[in-house]
């Protein structure tokens, strides 16, 4: 079976980091059919749009999306393309790595974020010079949905739950449906959802995150708390993450384009390789998939290293030590 992948490189070191991870994704018996497109800064001072229609469609159609990374075009990008793939999921894990200096060594937590409401669903007002609104918006059926795919995760890895953070104590209409929906789908299938409220869920994991597993969040928290696990592991720099659908995925590094060492070759393609990683068990190859976060793991404890963690190293060379790794 031939997975047709579209590959967006991007803006500033995504150009350098998409490649070397098509690198370690040809390294392996596994047919994919890569077609790429265009998307960010430069596509938009071109075109006067930063996410083209034809992107867009490649997106929505293809088994699957790896993405680099863009600038300030960000949200003009990232946003559809989510849309594109019918993204109900953001899978973000925080791990320590050996050999990458980190403030809490034994963090190994992923973050499962609810990837299409919440403040993001775009209600936004300005009435007078002097207010302006934000609508939040908590459905039955997307809390659901994500529930749902809490309970495949964690049982698919032998867990018998996960953490859900929420703040219904206060935002106790949405939140607490939140909380209330996911908890009854965790108990329908037998599984444990310890709660916790996400703002001391945040003083929690910087003092023992080794507390905590698995966590379903709300939008928003699920974005604020996964940056701030990022920063007890070294940074978002080596942090890879899913957006998943139905029937489709996006698969993008954490970080930015880094414009100041773009075009270097210097940028370290660790987060990149990855997230194509997660794509390949996405697309059902587990045994390939864990092999190449293996070999990432190995290179990156023992080397070669990246400027950004003390070494020397071209993105070149980590890509090929990678890839002998396999």
């Amino acid at each position: 079976m031939t997975h047709e992948i579209t590959v967006i490189p991007g803006d500033g070191i995504g150009r350098e980091v998409t490649p070397a991870a098509l690198e370690v994704l040809e390294s392996l018996e596994i047919e994919f059919e890569f077609v790429e497109a265009e998307a960010g800064d430069a596509v938009r001072a071109d075109t006067g749009r930063a996410l083209p229609e034809a992107t867009y469609d490649l997106a929505a159609s293809t088994d699957a999306t790896l993405f680099g990374a863009v600038g300030e075009t960000a949200a003009d990008v990232i946003l559809p393309l989510r849309e594109a793939v019918d993204s109900f999921v953001n899978v973000r894990p925080a791990k320590a790595y050996p050999g990458v200096e980190a403030l809490r060594p034994e963090t190994d937590l992923v973050f499962l974020r609810e990837n299409t409401e919440g403040v993001y669903a775009g209600h936004e007002d300005r009435l007078t010079d002097d207010v302006s609104t934000l609508t939040r918006v908590v459905t039955d059926s997307a809390s659901r949905r994500l529930a749902e795919y809490a309970c495949d995760y964690v049982e698919g890895r032998d867990m018998d739950g996960f953490t859900v953070a929420h703040k219904a104590n206060v935002m106790r209409e949405t939140d607490g449906l939140f909380r209330d929906v996911v908890s009854e789908v965790a108990a329908e299938r037998g599984l444990e959802a310890e709660e916790v409220l996400m703002d001391a869920f945040a003083t929690h994991v910087c003092l023992d995150p080794g507390q905590f597993d698995v966590v379903v969040c709300p939008n928003l928290a699920g974005d604020v708390l996964s940056d701030l696990a990022a920063g007890l592991v070294g940074g978002l720099g080596l942090l890879p993450s899913a957006n998943v659908g139905p029937e489709r995925g996006l698969f993008e590094p954490v970080h930015g384009s880094a414009p100041d060492i773009a075009g270097d070759g210097v940028a370290n393609p660790a987060a990149t390789i990855l997230s194509a990683a997660m794509m390949v068990e996405y697309l059902g190859h587990d045994e390939e998939g864990q092999a190449v976060r293996a070999a990432v793991e190995d290179v990156l404890e023992n080397g070669p290293r990246t400027p950004d963690l003390g070494g020397n190293a071209a993105t070149e060379d980590v890509t090929e030590a990678v890839v002998d790794r396999l």
